[in-house]
Formats: structure tokens, C-alpha cells, sequence
């Protein structure tokens, strides 16, 4: 039987509270509708001029390429110009507003489209659930810290006055985490002569003509950043953590691309000398190697703190067992289906919110998460790792956990199909699977459920 959902607001309303979301991209978004529907009054605060967050496109970048500089000219978006999303709109989109093709002028109906319609199925959203009432335009928030009341004093301040102090009973946040650049340690980095990028700032190829470059990186930005600049370079080099030896050297189609295991070191030469032996005089290096998370307005006093990566200590990745349920966190899982999983975590916030869902004692929680932490290190998992859901606890346990908490149905077996069929697909395919594919019959059993959702 095909899931029915209910888009409703008329939730039974228990307890109602204040809430502040930080953020308007699709994490504030489905916070915002779903805090709405369990009957919270919900104020959404973002820095940007439209909804959106990450999935707005802007050619401008930061003053330090590297992000290094703290007095740098912050840019938040780290979308280049070519980027198509790397996995199915079907499995894009909320559980309860698919993501649709549109044929109407202007749309990408692709299967994998452009960042553009990203954001206006995100714009649709916010516009059919009438969420933009709720959200403040180019208003940042500067401190989020509880008072001694208990109460969340959020201090905020728009293009156009100074800064406001007000009361909310609990924050949610949903700030993002592809604006702050990570990067690795190379041995001799500081005396190499080349020029330096990371991917943050990477929006078009055009600055690399007739370069050799370097780019450090084995995600799915690495790869479509790499064949981006491969149009126009000399040389593109790729240098990739986990590389087996029979993939290494030149890459197969491309007359100017090689695979090379991690950086050894840099030299005062230009020269770049790889772990398997190889070397290359390089004009710049493409530093793919991902985003801390920040949160750069919130206070704690220590309570949640930023190790290695680990936003923690946090319940599920969400609650911190002490200051639960009034600060909450949407969003830190990554390798994921990224909206439904904000969607259902949105949920079990709201419920929680209003005394509809319990949430077990701060001591338990906090021993679960010294259990969680414990398994990571006895697997080998990294810190850094920690909210990495391709290692120990997969997305589908988690959705299907929160799906639970929320007494909403588990997730559709053709979504965790797609997304591993996606995976492989993407393998064996690198240059071509956003256009051929062989999982038309889950596109099928998809779009026959989405005709039988009920809105």
C-alpha cells in the first residue's frame, strides 16, 4: 500500500513554544513547517537576501581563497556555476513534497538537475506551505545564549538597524555546515610558490587555463570540480586518500587527468611529490577536503563544544542531554539523503517541543552517546567521522528510528533501492550517470506512490 501523508496544520496542540530557527535553507525550512504544524510559534532568522541557504548561487567568492583569514569577506554559498546534484530528485525531496519535474519554462527537468532547481523546488516549498511569513531576510544572528531564566536570548541584526535582543524558549539550529573551509596539513605548504584554492570558492574553471593543477579531494565535489577544470588546465592531478594501485595514474577517457595517492610534501620549487612516488610541478593546488562546522554565535558556557568535527556531546545528533529539548541541532548528519532526513528530525523536534513525544532522562541520553562514542572508537571511526552515517549507524537505521519516535511511517524501501543503485551506478559511471541509469523501475514505483501521497 502506497504511504499517505496528511499536510496539515491542524495538529493537536499541547504545549506551544517560542522558537528561534537559524537558517532558511532546507533544514529552517522543514523545521519551520513542522514546528508550525505541531502549533509552536516559530521566528526563522537569515543572513541571506532569499531562502535557500546552501543552494544559493552566487559567482562572487571570498577575499582569501584559502578562508584562513578571519577578517576575510565571508561569502556562504560554496556552489560552482556546473554543479548538478549527485543523486535523483526522487530521492531529493521531502517525504511529503516530492521533487517533481516541472516542464515549465525555466525548469531543469532533468532527473539530476542543476543547483538552480534545487533551490526553486526549495522556493516552491516555502511558498505552498507559507513559510516566508515566518522567515526575516538578511538578518543574522549574532549571539544565541540561555539567560538565567532558562530562556534563549537570541541578539540579531538586520541590513537596516542595530542590534535586537529577544526571548525565545528554545533554538533550533540550522546554519549549515559548506561555509567554512577544512584543510589538510602539508609538509612544506608554507614555502610552496603556487597559488591555493579551496573549493569554497571554486565557481568556474576559467582562472585555471593552461595551468597544471593539483586538487586534493575524493568526494563528489573532487570529482566534478576535477572534470570541470580538466576542460581547460594542462594537467589535472588528483590526490585521493584510500586509492587502490591499480587505479592509480592516468585516468581512463582523459588525456590530462592522473590519480595519485595523498601528498607526501610541497617544495620551495613548485614541486608536488605524491605518496606513491610521483611528482609534478603544479601552479595550484584545489583543496576539496571539506567544511568544519561553526557556530560562531552560540554559548554554551562549554556545554556543546566542536572536536575534531564532533559537534557534541548531542543525542542522535541532535539534542544535547542537558540543555534538551531547548537547543536542538538539524542537519549534522552528512553522506545522506539530506531533505527527508531534515524532515524527520524537524518532526521528532516538534514533538518533542510540545510534550508529544518524550525524550528519555539527560542521564540516559548522555549514556547512550558515551555508548555511541565508545563504538566509533572500537570500529576505528575517526572523530572526524563522527556524523558520518556511511560509517557504523546508516541513514536508513536512523530515519527509520526517528520515524518511529514520531510514530510516522518508516522510510520506503525503493528510496534506500535508489540511493544504493545510485551509488553504483555512479561507480561504474562516473562521466555519465546523471544521464543513463538502470533503476527505471524504482523511478516508476516512486512516482506511482507519489500519485498516491494525499496533500
Amino acid at each position: 500500500m502506497p504511504i499517505k501523508f496528511i499536510m496539515s496544520t491542524a495538529t493537536p496542540l499541547l504545549t506551544p513554544r517560542h522558537v528561534a530557527v537559524i537558517g532558511a535553507g532546507a533544514g529552517g525550512l522543514v523545521a519551520a513547517r513542522e514546528l508550525r504544524r505541531e502549533g509552536h510559534q516559530v521566528v526563522v532568522f537569515e543572513r541571506g537576501d532569499q531562502v535557500g541557504g546552501s543552494w544559493v548561487y552566487t559567482p562572487e567568492v571570498e577575499s582569501d581563497p584559502l578562508g584562513l583569514d578571519p577578517k576575510r569577506r565571508l561569502v556562504h554559498s560554496s556552489l560552482y556555476n556546473s554543479l548538478r546534484t549527485n543523486l535523483p530528485r526522487e530521492n531529493m525531496g521531502f517525504r511529503d513534497y516530492p521533487f517533481r519535474r516541472k516542464e515549465e519554462k525555466g525548469r531543469d527537468s532533468r532527473r539530476f538537475p542543476s543547483h538552480r532547481e534545487v533551490l526553486l523546488y526549495l522556493q516552491d516549498f516555502a511558498a505552498d506551505f507559507e513559510i516566508g511569513d515566518l522567515v526575516r531576510l538578511e538578518t543574522e544572528v549574532v549571539f544565541a545564549g540561555l539567560d538565567e531564566d532558562g530562556k534563549w536570548t537570541v541578539r540579531s541584526r538586520s541590513v537596516d538597524s542595530d542590534c535586537v535582543d529577544e526571548i525565545y524558549d528554545a533554538v533550533v539550529v540550522c546554519n549549515g555546515h559548506y561555509f567554512q573551509p577544512r584543510l589538510p596539513h602539508i609538509p612544506g605548504i608554507n614555502a610552496w610558490p603556487g597559488k591555493q584554492m579551496h573549493s569554497h570558492n571554486y565557481r568556474t574553471p576559467d582562472s585555471f587555463q593552461d595551468q597544471v593543477v593539483v586538487l586534493i579531494g575524493g568526494a563528489a565535489s573532487a570529482v566534478d570540480i576535477s572534470r570541470d577544470v580538466a576542460t581547460v588546465a594542462k594537467e589535472v592531478h588528483i590526490a585521493a586518500r584510500s586509492v587502490e594501485d591499480d587505479k592509480l595514474g592516468k585516468l581512463p577517457g582523459h588525456d590530462n587527468m592522473w590519480l595519485h595517492s595523498m601528498i607526501e610534501s610541497v617544495h620551495e620549487d613548485g614541486t608536488v611529490v605524491f605518496l606513491d612516488g610521483n611528482a609534478v610541478v603544479a601552479d595550484f593546488i584545489v583543496h576539496c577536503t571539506g567544511y568544519k562546522f561553526d557556530f560562531p554565535f552560540l554559548e554554551t558556557n562549554g556545554v556543546v563544544t566542536v572536536d575534531e568535527n564532533r559537534v557534541g556531546p548531542l543525542y542522535t545528533h541532535v539534542f544535547p542531554p542537558t540543555l534538551a529539548p531547548w537547543l536542538s541541532f538539524v542537519g549534522l548528519p552528512w553522506k545522506v539523503a539530506p531533505f527527508p532526513l531534515f524532515e524527520l528530525q524537524s518532526k521528532w523536534i516538534a514533538g518533542v517541543l510540545s510534550n508529544r513525544i518524550a525524550l528519555p532522562s539527560a542521564e540516559e541520553m548522555a549514556e547512550d552517546i558515551e555508548a555511541f562514542y565508545l563504538s566509533l572508537e572500537a570500529s576505528g571511526i575517526p572523530k572526524y567521522h563522527t556524523h558520518n552515517m556511511s560509517m557504523g549507524l546508516t541513514q536508513w537505521d536512523y530515519n527509520n528510528w526517528l520515524a518511529d519516535q514520531c510514530g510516522v511511517p518508516a522510510m520506503e524501501e525503493w528510496r534506500r533501492q535508489m540511493y544504493m543503485a545510485t551509488s553504483k551506478n555512479r561507480l561504474l559511471r562516473p562521466e555519465t550517470y546523471r544521464d543513463e541509469w538502470d533503476d527505471d523501475e524504482l523511478v516508476l514505483q516512486a512516482e506511482h506512490e507519489f500519485d498516491n501521497y494525499k496533500f
